[in-house]
């Protein structure tokens, strides 16, 4: 983004939290396809610890997309994930001046032309990492991070990965190799194996029962059926962090005959933990020193958010789909 383009923007910004001040968004209306429609929405009014941010780009996690919620009200907005401008810093002195460079996470208000965050769910991105792909950072990132933490320490240890082609998956590759495991990713076709050894992957399987040998560790993104072979395969005192269900199948594990001659360690069902901001700045500076990559799969104009929505359904995106609203610097 030009430098003069910024800063009318910022000028323009400080008159969107007047109220009645109507933006563009990506709002939920249970009519539209994939209960979501291009609409006109009331600007968000910062609270006293909150930085209103011009969007310039957010990202769709699967979750989102894939177990929409039919109930909310029509006119809400979604989205967990973006990255923009401060325009408004927060008015206790938390968090960074005007101008600054951020990408933030919340539980709802991302797919718009502006939004209101906490200022402990964001970090300040350098100026040397696109701002757009960082978008892509904040769900899928974090939720890695914190799932390979939940393992343990792991150098020296072998860890599964599976739904390693996904967003959250390929993060998880790459945070466990840089911690010292080596690292099975495992997929659901060799097509969606690519990439994965360039990432930090020693192997890639298809699916859990393809792989020879027990893991230390597992990150199970898939759940289902995959979650019961991945246990299997768990060694003595392992863990696995039971994160998602991208099957969209309920797991039956048949216990007894999992103990017979082995103890498979335990299961653990995982959330994440909030607030993001200290682990998003961590990731960011691995992005900045070139020791993560930022897995976007598949960008575009947030206006073609049907095809990118239809892609993820499909599992056609390697990675994260990140939508631009503003033109990137």
């Amino acid at each position: 983004m030009p430098t003069s383009g910024v800063s009318e923007k910022r000028t323009a910004g400080s008159a969107h939290t007047q109220i009645g001040y109507q933006m563009k968004a990506l709002v939920h209306h249970r009519a539209g396809k994939h209960m979501l429609r291009m609409d006109s929405a009331p600007a968000p009014e910062p609270g006293p610890s909150q930085a209103l941010i011009q969007v310039v780009a957010f990202s769709f996690n699967f979750g989102e997309v894939a177990f929409r919620t039919p109930e909310l009200p029509d006119g809400t907005i979604p989205g967990w994930d973006a990255a923009g401008i401060v325009v408004t810093p927060a008015a206790d002195g938390s968090g960074p001046a005007t101008g600054a460079r951020v990408v933030a996470f919340g539980w709802a208000g991302a797919w718009a032309e502006f939004r209101a965050v906490d200022t402990d769910e964001l970090a300040v991105v350098p100026d040397g990492v696109d701002l757009g792909s960082t978008a892509a950072l904040p769900v899928a990132g974090v939720t890695a991070l914190q799932a390979v933490r939940r393992l343990g320490p792991i150098l020296g240890s072998r860890v599964l990965v599976t739904g390693a082609s996904g967003g959250v998956g390929r993060y998880a590759v790459q945070l466990a190799n840089l911690a010292g495991a080596e690292v099975v990713a495992s997929v659901g076709s060799p097509e969606r194996g690519r990439g994965l050894l360039a990432l930090g992957a020693a192997e890639v399987v298809i699916g859990p029962h393809a792989m020879r040998g027990r893991v230390d560790g597992v990150v199970d993104n898939v759940g289902g059926q995959q979650l019961a072979d991945a246990y299997q395969r768990l060694s003595s005192g392992g863990v696995v962090a039971a994160v998602g269900m991208a099957s969209k199948e309920p797991t039956t594990i048949d216990f007894e005959q999992a103990r017979i001659g082995h103890d498979r360690g335990r299961i653990e069902t995982f959330n994440i933990s909030v607030p993001l901001g200290s682990d998003l700045q961590y990731l960011v500076h691995l992005a900045e020193q070139g020791r993560l990559e930022i897995p976007v799969g598949w960008r575009g104009d947030w206006h073609s958010y049907e095809e990118a929505i239809e892609q993820l359904l499909r599992r056609q995106v390697p990675g994260k789909a990140v939508l631009d609203v503003q033109e990137s610097d």
